[in-house]
């Protein structure tokens, strides 16, 4: 049995070293009323329907107005869109043996989240929905709704071009993006704090861990790519199969992402295929 298997088939770039002014006057012959007037000691206007009473509860009404916009949220947090039932349902897809059952934590990915603050954040509450659906429209696809921790084809990934592989290691995918080839364990372990060419079975060990570089791959990568549709993302994680490559794949990438953002209440937007 095996997955679709995604960033080995496609080697990503490799990191380099290397007005006119109002008037303060009013014109006598206007026809309209001068403002109200009032001096230091009165307080007093000039509009008969006006009174304190009424002022007073304008004043509120205007408050509650003004305290109810405040309250709209531009975004939300990431736990409140990522719930328990969200990210349980995904993972209750798979069966009870996969390894992923118990690796795979909600906690595990809030927790690595914090580290990656701009995630899930796209100014606007249906676009950062839009992010988070793409996101995991993708671990669905790659780990088998989170059954699977480690690549069932396990090669070695390795090109010594740019970054020497350890002996006896093996760069296939792990964790929920199955990052994968030597070059991108590399840049990925000096992001996230861990030997990525000398310990890459570290990924497969540590949830937390696992869930971060999904998460950097995905910013490092995938996120720039958004404004240009679902499909773009698709064309970063594993471009070979766009253009007829294997379109099952890309349908089943889609047709997940279509289901999440209608969990999430939103629309997808156009160019959702590759």
């Amino acid at each position: 049995m095996s997955i679709p298997h995604s960033l080995h088939a496609l080697k990503f770039p490799k990191p380099t070293t290397h007005p006119t002014q109002p008037s303060s006057s009013i014109n006598s012959s206007s026809p309209y009323s001068p403002l109200p007037s009032f001096t230091q000691h009165s307080f007093q206007f000039n509009l008969p329907f006006l009174t304190m009473g009424n002022l007073h509860l304008l004043l509120i009404a205007a408050v509650a107005i003004l305290a109810a916009t405040a309250a709209l949220p531009a975004n939300a947090a990431v736990a409140d869109i990522v719930t328990p039932a969200f990210f349980n349902g995904i993972k209750n897809q798979a069966p009870n043996s996969c390894a992923g059952k118990n690796f795979y934590t909600r906690e595990a990915f809030l927790q690595a989240a914090n580290a990656y603050p701009n995630f899930g954040n796209r100014g606007s509450l249906p676009g950062s929905k839009r992010e988070i659906a793409a996101f995991f429209a993708h671990v669905t696809h790659e780990t088998g709704s989170m059954c699977y921790v480690e690549e069932i084809n396990r090669a070695t990934y390795c090109d010594p071009s740019q970054y020497p592989c350890a002996p006896g290691k093996k760069y296939y995918g792990r964790g929920p993006l199955q990052l994968t080839w030597n070059y991108n364990y590399a840049v990925c372990g000096r992001a996230n704090n861990f030997n990525g060419v000398g310990d890459p079975d570290v990924v497969a060990r540590d949830p937390v861990l696992a869930w971060k570089t999904a998460l950097w791959f995905w910013m490092t990568n995938v996120r720039p790519v958004l404004p240009q549709g679902f499909g773009a993302t698709i064309r970063k994680i594993n471009g070979i199969e766009c253009n007829g490559g294997n379109a099952p794949a890309v349908r089943a990438r889609v047709s997940y992402y279509n289901s999440y953002c209608q969990k999430f209440g939103i629309q997808p937007e156009a160019n959702t295929s590759c």
